[in-house]
């Protein structure tokens, strides 16, 4: 499969400049800037400073930053101008937003600007589980796994994401579910079973992906079994293979139509 995922970011020194606003920041600013749509915040607004500090509190618990500075007010500011480039209220009578900016920021205003529940459960998805990173053990902190799309809701809900993929009790506990229940553990999409191909080899063989949508997830929140599903390796790596993560549903109707 092509790996069109993108390389761990570095932590940066003090000496370094910063990188390009990722996914989550974006995210975050833009919700900001749908707020004061009519008026853009000046850079000592409170709420463009907590957004500064919510920032960098972010970048040091995904290990981009050690710097609490790591996006300053201004920096917020002229990002919210940014925005302004590509919505159609502020442009239609010729104003233009401040360029130079990401090129993502479209692609985000595309995707979020006109879904704004979609976008608060986001937002709220992304603050409540960075402000809950050190009780769950850190699980933001570290390096991307190369076969794993980071998803349209940036990178700290896929990390959340796949901590719950990878939680051992849970994954015991599904596979026990489907056993009892089926007597056998077989992939939901495409009916793979291991230990029927591989034999005793691939006996207890099977992923378990946590199909709940990410914006819905909540740092602390108990998983239910009903919200994990059984795939094969081959399944759950095409699920993950895109920005948009499929869902089962659309997983099969993709193996329907091949």
């Amino acid at each position: 499969m092509p790996n069109d995922t993108q390389p761990p970011q570095p932590t940066l020194s003090s000496s370094q400049s910063n990188p390009a606003w990722s996914r989550d920041e974006l995210i975050l600013a833009l919700d900001l800037y749908l707020k004061h749509r009519e008026s853009l915040p000046s850079k000592h607004h409170e709420e463009v400073q907590e957004l500064s500090q919510f920032l960098g509190k972010m970048g040091q618990a995904l290990g981009i930053t050690s710097s609490a500075s790591f996006r300053n007010p201004n920096g917020v500011y002229m990002k919210l101008g940014n925005f302004r480039r590509w919505d159609p209220d502020y442009i239609k009578d010729g104003k233009t937003g401040l360029a130079k900016g990401n090129k993502d920021e479209e692609v985000v205003w595309n995707e979020f600007a006109v879904s704004p529940n979609r976008l608060a459960g986001i937002v709220s998805a992304i603050r409540s589980t960075v402000e809950a990173d050190g009780q769950l053990g850190n699980p933001l902190h570290g390096d991307d796994e190369p076969e794993i799309q980071e998803a349209a809701e940036g990178k700290v809900l896929t990390r959340l994401h796949r901590m719950r993929e990878r939680s051992r009790k849970l994954v015991e506990a599904k596979k026990k579910q489907a056993l009892a229940t089926h007597g056998k553990l077989t992939c939901e999409a495409c009916e793979f079973d291991f230990s029927k191909r591989y034999g005793a080899a691939g006996t207890g063989l099977i992923d378990v992906h946590h199909s709940r949508p990410l914006h819905t997830l909540e740092p602390g929140q108990k998983t239910r079994l009903k919200d994990l599903v059984l795939l094969c390796a081959n399944c759950h790596r095409v699920v993950h293979a895109s920005r948009h993560w499929l869902s089962l549903e659309e997983l099969k109707a993709a193996l329907q139509k091949a």
